[in-house]
């Protein structure tokens, strides 16, 4: 792909000095990533959906490519030619996820080794969630068909539809319906936030990404192994000095969505006593959610909050919805925090006024996962090779990720790279060209290690 010259400008201006370690970058394989083409593809595609400007450089953009809008469908369109140029055959399932998939020597019919992740984006999100890992895989493709160099086994990359959940509102929702979590016409029915007439399958249509292949991790598209790399999302390897990030597993989470439900009345003439106040009771909980969570060392974040459109500053509402995110390392303490928190807001909803009633779904539920030994033992040989025994660490993701629900049918781990201040999900969040260019090159010796090591261990890997 030629650079554009907005691409070519801030290549010249960032790269220079940032791969003086780059002869590092070769490791066991003997194959070596191409570092500038790696971050120009990856801020080239980036011109579909970039948003929120925060500084006078080319990249220094945020992203709002929301799943299935115009934007993501043009970029997935680009991978579906860059794959296909590669020689990898795609494959698109019923939840619009791309596989691509290219040939090892043995002609095995065994499923592939994938490098997966997403392209869709929060609507103030950054340049590298999830697409990196996406750019990262095709790098991987590119360098291994510039040195004629074949895998054993089969190898090839996955495009996750709707991992953000921002638009259509179900996090990792596509690899839940493949894995058998997320029933598909429920995922299908899923409707746009801001209009309801819009939902997830009618876009898959729009877009022409409503495959023919089901989307089942047994009878649909079949995963030998899941490699994702990611940025970290959060300050750990920042602080900590090291460059790779060994990931054992993913901590379980839970989304709550709550309706709190008074009655309107007149600010100016309804005292206090005979107020059913919603959205005081719904200020009430959340604040009560935080002091619950941190009494657990847990996690517990309102993201959305809504109020009727017809509500007026001297009116009270009527009805409130919000939401209740809870995270945590231990699937017990996930549960005690929410059972904490209805306690707390059943007393919550007596105390002022007449009172409030309320009501709650649990939208997500994602369990704590550990990930497979044999994966993270590639990824810890390839990360003693680059960096060497003091440059990684092993981490639990605070995040979900497609690799939650991969993870349960096929061997499966991720690569963290640090993050700029573990900023992530905001238009400022950055991975430097050099992390970039070493995940990127911790996930081609990963793959290529994993792929000896089913072949040592016979056919039935």
């Amino acid at each position: 792909m030629q650079a554009t010259p907005r691409v070519a400008q801030a290549l010249r201006l960032n790269l220079a000095h940032s791969f003086s370690t780059c002869a590092r970058l070769q490791g066991a394989s003997g194959l070596k990533i191409n570092a500038d083409r790696l971050w120009e593809t990856l801020h080239e595609t980036c011109k579909w959906g970039e948003s929120h400007r925060y500084g006078e450089k080319t990249t220094e953009t945020g992203m709002a490519r929301l799943t299935l809008t115009d934007d993501d469908a043009r970029v997935r369109r680009w991978l579906a030619a860059e794959v296909e140029k590669l020689g990898c055959t795609l494959s698109v399932d019923q939840m619009g996820n791309m596989f691509a998939r290219q040939p090892g020597k043995l002609k095995s019919a065994k499923p592939m080794t994938a490098m997966g992740s997403h392209l869709d984006t929060q609507p103030r999100g950054g340049r590298y969630d999830g697409i990196l890992g996406v750019m990262a895989a095709l790098e991987v493709l590119r360098t291994m068909k510039d040195n004629g160099f074949s895998t054993n086994f089969d190898i090839g990359i996955v495009n996750w539809t709707n991992e953000e959940g921002a638009r259509f509102p179900k996090s990792m929702c596509s690899s839940g319906v493949w894995a058998g979590a997320v029933p598909i016409q429920k995922a299908w029915n899923l409707q746009d936030i801001h209009n309801p007439d819009v939902k997830l399958r009618s876009e898959l249509i729009r877009h022409g990404y409503l495959g023919e292949l089901p989307c089942d991790a047994t009878s649909g598209f079949r995963l030998g192994a899941h490699f994702e790399l990611h940025i970290e999302q959060g300050p750990i390897l920042t602080d900590s000095g090291r460059s790779i990030g060994i990931v054992q597993g993913a901590q379980g989470y839970r989304w709550l969505a709550f309706t709190i439900k008074g009655k309107d009345a007149h600010t100016g003439t309804t005292p206090l006593s005979a107020r059913q106040d919603p959205l005081l009771a719904a200020s009430r909980m959340i604040a009560a959610s935080n002091d619950i969570a941190t009494r657990h060392d847990a996690l517990a974040s309102t993201g959305i909050l809504k109020v009727p459109s017809n509500a007026s500053t001297n009116t009270i509402a009527s009805e409130v919805t919000f939401t209740l995110d809870i995270r945590h390392p231990l699937d017990d303490v996930v549960q005690a925090v929410q059972k904490k928190c209805l306690e707390a807001f059943t007393r919550i909803a007596a105390q002022d006024g007449k009172g409030v009633t309320f009501d709650w779904t649990l939208e997500t539920d994602s369990p704590a996962v550990r990930f497979d030994k044999g994966c993270i033992a590639s990824v810890q040989e390839a990360a003693d090779t680059l960096v060497g025994p003091n440059g990684s660490m092993p981490l639990t993701s605070g995040a979900g990720h497609d690799s939650v629900y991969t993870s349960k049918h096929c061997p499966t781990t991720m690569i963290f790279v640090p993050c700029k201040d573990g900023v992530s999900h905001h238009p400022t969040e950055y991975c430097s060209p050099e992390h970039c260019a070493l995940g990127t090159q911790a996930l081609l010796e990963s793959v290529v290690h994993y792929d000896s090591f089913r072949l040592s261990q016979g056919t039935e890997v």
